[in-house]
C-alpha cells in the first residue's frame, strides 16, 4: 500500500500542469469554436426548416 502512494506520488511529480495563461487561451480557443458551430448549426436548422415549408406549403 505504502508503495503504491509513493508511486503515485512520483508520477504526479512528472505531470506538468498548464500555466494560468494557457487556461485562459484554451478557454477562448474552446469558447469561439463553440459558438462559431453554434451560430453554423443554428443557419443550416433555419435554412432547412424554411425549406421544408415551401416545400410542404
Amino acid at each position: 500500500m505504502k508503495s503504491a502512494i509513493q508511486n503515485a506520488k512520483t508520477e504526479l511529480d512528472k505531470v506538468i500542469f498548464p500555466t494560468k495563461g494557457q487556461v485562459k487561451q484554451a478557454f477562448f480557443a474552446v469558447f469561439l469554436v463553440v459558438t462559431v458551430i453554434s451560430i453554423f448549426l443554428a443557419l443550416v436548422d433555419l435554412l432547412m426548416s424554411s425549406v421544408l415549408s415551401v416545400i410542404l406549403g
